[in-house]
């Protein structure tokens, strides 16, 4: 990986979304919305306090998580298309 977040920054990899429905019907494309739930691939050392403290990231390479909608930016590493967020945009992680 060429790429390491700085900060509480997170990449994360989108889980891929289902291509049918519970009752069997197949979900174009066009009709299928970004799916907000994704697997942390590279973490940064986290926040400062004002004293210069660090605070630990809450989440590590390999979490599975859930995240908002709308959150991170959208990258393109090594031909693979990621995201990146801070950590407080991280709503969960899935066990």
């Amino acid at each position: 990986m060429a790429f390491k977040p700085l900060h509480d920054r997170v990449l994360v990899r989108r889980v891929e979304s289902e291509e049918k429905t519970a009752g069997g019907l197949i979900i174009p494309d066009s009709a299928k919305e970004k799916p907000a739930e994704g697997v942390v691939v590279a973490c940064g050392d986290g926040a400062r306090k004002d004293s210069g403290e660090l605070i630990e990231m809450a989440v590590s390479a390999g979490d599975k998580i859930l995240f908002g909608k709308w959150s991170g930016t959208e990258i393109t590493v090594d031909g693979e298309e990621l995201l990146i967020m801070k950590e407080s945009d991280i709503l969960g992680v899935l066990s």
